[in-house]
């Protein structure tokens, strides 16, 4: 091929056809745990995490509920891939060869916040939340009824692959997926451009900036205990007794469970055999819902 503006541009959109079929063709779960926040700035502040107020009947003046304000922000990070094409290649007319690459960029881009969400969700047994503590852990400060500190726990030990019960219902899920600039194709693909003068390549690739972070932990329960039916119980019914400061009950209800493909087979026993024991009612018969995540254990 003659290498010119006109046949170069001709290509980009070939590759840029093949990089959107790529990203479109490709499957996305994070949005099923983790709510989008758009960003406008470097660093997003959080601080009004730890408050969830409730409406209260309305006798004299409004009950003005100020926000407790926690250290908690989340900083934007750039990421990138980039794919070479040789010069060689084109002149040859075998730039198709790159068509697949073009294509598994589109589905990289596509899936990247789910490898950034369930990477976080894992690490929440040793990543901190606005409150100070660990996202799953055993002594969450809360205030009793009375005032008093109590600890809540919204974790279950153990040393097995861990999976995870949440309520998805809110407007704020367990996770923020913070968005500051989408997946973008961008190329360098003119003759005086450095990479092509220096090295006799044409590069195409795709950016973006974006981070995520942790909303209520009261909205999600984590365990690397064995996933059988005692412990599945246990942890929804922890997550049911959750109380907001001063001891108002939540309405914390579990509607999603979250497991690697370890723990799948198990999952499906908990959640959707109708019998179990041989021929007994099963309880937890679509308590929740099930969803596989192949990026976790």
């Amino acid at each position: 091929m003659i290498i010119n503006s006109s046949n170069l541009a001709g290509m980009y959109r070939g590759f840029k056809a093949v990089y959107q079929r790529g990203f479109d063709n490709a499957e996305s779960q994070w949005q099923q745990v983790a709510t989008r926040v758009p960003s406008t700035t470097l660093i997003e502040d959080y601080g009004w995490i730890g408050e969830i107020p409730g409406m209260r009947e309305w006798v004299g003046d409004r009950h003005i509920n100020n926000l407790s304000m926690h250290d908690y922000s989340i900083k934007n990070k750039s990421f990138e891939l980039t794919v070479g094409v040789d010069r060689d290649r084109i002149e040859d007319d075998q730039y198709g060869i790159y068509a697949p690459m073009m294509e598994n960029m589109g589905f990289e881009a596509r899936i990247h916040p789910d490898k950034l969400v369930f990477a976080l969700m894992t690490a929440g047994f040793a990543t901190p939340c606005y409150d100070g503590q660990y996202f799953f852990d055993s002594d969450h400060p809360v205030l009793d009824a009375d005032g008093n500190v109590t600890s809540v726990s919204n974790v279950q030990s153990g040393s097995g692959n861990p999976w995870f019960l949440l309520d998805t219902r809110r407007p704020l899920k367990p996770i923020i997926f913070q968005d500051r600039k989408a997946a973008n194709f961008v190329l360098l693909n003119q003759e005086r451009d450095e990479n092509v003068f220096m090295r006799k390549t044409f590069l195409y690739g795709v950016d973006s900036r974006c981070n995520v972070g942790f909303g209520f932990w009261q909205m999600a329960f984590g365990s690397k205990a064995t996933l059988d039916a005692t412990n599945f119980e246990a942890a929804y019914d922890a997550m049911g007794a959750f109380k907001k400061d001063w001891g108002e009950p939540l309405g914390v209800v579990p509607n999603l469970l979250v497991v690697g493909p370890s723990n799948y087979s198990k999952a499906k026993k908990i959640i959707e055999a109708q019998l179990i024991n041989g021929g007994d009612s099963n309880t937890n018969y679509k308590a929740v819902d099930l969803l596989k995540v192949p990026w976790l254990a």
